[in-house]
């Protein structure tokens, strides 16, 4: 069971260079540590590089969808929260 709130859903992975694309519901920060979660997902990372269409970023908007690089293993569908903390 994920604490935070629901920043977004994975809606892709880059296995090849360990990206995730989320579509976000709320706005995220570089640097805002986040929990992964899925069936067969479960880790917190800190987001520590954002792009939108291949641009740095460092605020993502509701709505839009953002590249993040991370540590593990992603899939299509797992929930994206914001660590309160």
């Amino acid at each position: 069971m994920a604490s935070g709130e629901l920043l977004g859903k994975v809606t892709h992975f880059f296995d090849k260079i360990n990206v995730a694309v989320i579509r976000l519901d709320r706005t995220v920060k570089a640097g805002e540590m986040v929990h992964f979660l899925g069936r067969s997902t479960d880790f917190e990372q800190a987001i520590d590089s954002m792009q939108v269409e291949h641009q740095p970023v460092s605020e993502g908007a509701p709505g839009t969808e953002v590249a993040v690089k991370v540590l593990q293993r992603v899939h299509a569908g797992d929930s994206v929260y914001r660590l309160n903390g």
